[in-house]
């Protein structure tokens, strides 16, 4: 028993050395064994408190210690930087005066900016939005926290702001976390797509299938004439309503991504470009191609078939707005934020600014025989390969981003 006891006491011994090593000040309550063990600061030296009590916390042990008090509050936001870099929300740290001091990845990326240039401007510049339309700067005005307030300008979502305020009481920092709900929109979207497809796939699929087969069946029977009409209007128009279902189930119901590590500059050069070449001679279109070296060392996780189908759908959509003699369109890959960013532009005469934002819903199309369907399944493609795609357009031309998460080749 004795020998037990040295063994418990040598043990307390350690863990009260293993405490005193560590560099804040701490306390740890384990109600379930009464126990509580508490490390603050002494007049003259740093001194570890243990108590044992049944259910019961000493008073002298309820400490109000903050473990990083002692930090300059700019090295607590580097810490936390790459830990909210895993957020998937936006969150921004500003002062009382709205300058930036911490921007987390997911809001530099989606705001479109180099998330270190925006340290130390202010947030304006970050969201481009006025500053009575900024949540953040009315928290700052009103001295006051904001709980998950709906945000409806260009972004839609819901923002919550904490503060942390100096020993006076002024502000220090305004916390802003900002959840987007446009992903959660386009879900819902795609779930009454869903649900339509799935109609149309029972409903129109089936007899189309058999009206075609019974015109197959009677042309022996009917004069050479009827049946040219069959073969050169019937029959090839119910194969393309028969097309546009598939390629509306194909938006609306997950299809299965065979994905493979490539490396998206020569993703570009070679299979795309090889692709691309001989249609753009043909319609009289230069492509050029700028593309950054740095991505030489990182792969992407993608169908290449897939992504081959994404951009011939740009190209295609490209020459059918074509109105000059000679079209140019430029392909850019750019390591952005740690992803690939795709740009796609040509000097066409631009998407008006009344419909730019319909051009990814299904069926909306301004050409007399499109379907409406390309640019949807575009956008489907890339979000199953987890990334993003977006348009901007004026009078001078078009430009679509794609961007995809990358990793570094493993040969490095």
């Amino acid at each position: 028993m004795e020998k037990k006891i040295e063994e418990l006491e040598k043990e307390v011994q350690f863990y009260k050395h293993f405490a005193q090593q560590l560099p804040f000040t701490f306390q740890f309550t384990d109600y379930s064994l009464g126990m509580a063990m508490a490390k603050k600061r002494g007049t003259a030296e740093t001194e570890i408190r243990f108590d044992v009590a049944t259910h019961q916390i000493p008073a002298e042990l309820h400490l109000d210690i903050d473990p990083i008090s002692d930090l300059p509050f700019e090295k607590v936001e580097a810490f936390l930087s790459p830990i909210l870099d895993l957020v998937p929300h936006h969150i921004v740290f500003v002062d009382g005066n709205g300058i930036i001091t911490l921007c987390n990845l997911q809001a530099a990326n989606d705001t479109g900016v180099d998330r270190d240039e925006m340290i130390g401007k202010h947030i304006r510049d970050l969201l481009k939005l006025p500053d009575e339309l900024i949540m953040t700067l009315k928290s700052i005005e009103k001295n006051e926290p904001i709980y998950n307030q709906e945000v409806l300008d260009r972004y839609y979502g819901i923002i919550n702001t904490r503060l942390i305020r100096n020993e006076d009481g002024s502000i220090k920092r305004v916390i802003s976390m900002f959840q987007s709900l446009n992903l959660m929109k386009e879900t819902e979207k795609l779930a009454v797509a869903g649900r339509i497809a799935a109609g149309i796939a029972h409903e129109i699929r089936n007899p189309l299938t058999t009206v075609r087969g019974y015109l197959q069946f009677f042309k022996n029977e009917l004069p050479d004439r009827i049946v040219s009409l069959i073969d050169k209007l019937l029959i090839p128009e119910l194969d393309r309503a028969n097309g546009i279902i598939t390629d509306f189930l194909n938006i609306a119901k997950p299809s299965e991504v065979k994905a493979e590590k490539m490396n998206i500059n020569q993703f570009i050069k070679e299979d795309l470009g090889i692709l691309l070449h001989s249609e753009a001679l043909l319609r009289d279109i230069e492509i050029h191609y700028y593309l950054d070296e740095r991505l030489n060392n990182y792969d992407i996780e993608a169908d290449k078939n897939q992504l081959l189908q994404v951009f011939l759908n740009l190209f295609h959509n490209a020459v059918e707005a074509k109105v000059k003699k000679t079209m140019r369109i430029s392909i850019t890959s750019k390591l952005h934020n740690n992803i690939v960013q795709i740009f796609f532009c040509d000097d066409g005469p631009g998407i008006p600014p009344t419909i730019i934002d319909y051009i990814f819903d299904p069926f909306f199309s301004t050409k007399e025989t499109g379907t409406g369907l390309g640019l949807s399944l575009s956008r489907k493609i890339i979000e199953l390969h987890k990334g993003t795609m977006k348009v901007q357009s004026n009078e001078t031309g078009t430009c679509f981003l794609i961007e995809l998460p990358v990793c570094i080749r493993a040969s490095l």
